[in-house]
């Protein structure tokens, strides 16, 4: 065995080198579902009209006005995202390299364990939670606000900076409960159980 390849292999073996990496992947893998999840059913529940036995009602045009623009749901909701003004053309592509380097992991997760993550592993998680950001914070401008003003108290004025998104609250969850320290990973389930059960 070459040492190229031996150093992989013990890389790969050391569980104080795979455990990390493996969560680390884990949650790449699962931000970007989040992500997804709030490009493409934020705005098709936006379009929903009513409920029936079926389930949700989607207004007609949801197809004429998203689906229209791309074959692919996630690129179509993305564009009409970018013709609101909520994201910019920057922001669709570092969304195709955040999904491109989630299918690497996804797909190729062996490898890229015995390789080591790449070095941009931190820019692009980095991206993406910012995009997350960017289009939460969009709908809850443009939408919730408009539609529920008792969300901000009146005269008050909105700082975008103190606005804390649900999934981004969620994203910060999974990476303590997975990464952090015992205390910040059990900080969750104690209050939890404080809250729900008394103590």
């Amino acid at each position: 065995m070459d040492i190229d390849s031996q150093a992989k292999w013990e890389r790969f073996l050391n569980p104080e080198v795979l455990r990390p990496n493996l969560i680390l992947a884990s949650v790449y893998i699962a931000a970007f579902e989040v992500l997804k999840n709030s490009i493409i059913e934020r705005l098709r529940d936006f379009y929903i009209s009513g409920f029936n036995e079926k389930g949700w009602i989607i207004d007609p045009k949801y197809k004429t006005e998203v689906l229209s623009k791309d074959k692919s749901p996630t690129y179509a909701s993305l564009k009409w995202l970018r013709e609101s003004e909520a994201i910019n053309d920057d922001d669709i592509e570092k969304f195709t390299k955040t999904k491109e380097y989630r299918n690497l992991l996804a797909h190729k997760i062996t490898k890229m364990l015995m390789d080591g993550l790449p070095q941009d592993f931190g820019e692009r998680f980095g991206d993406m939670t910012a995009l997350l950001d960017k289009i939460e914070k969009w709908w809850i401008v443009n939408a919730e606000i408009p539609t529920d003003p008792d969300l901000i108290d009146k005269g008050e004025e909105l700082d975008l900076d103190r606005i804390v998104p649900g999934p981004i609250m969620s994203l910060r969850m999974m990476i303590d409960v997975a990464l952090g320290s015992n205390e910040t990973a059990n900080y969750y389930i104690n209050k939890f159980k404080e809250e729900f059960r008394g103590g």
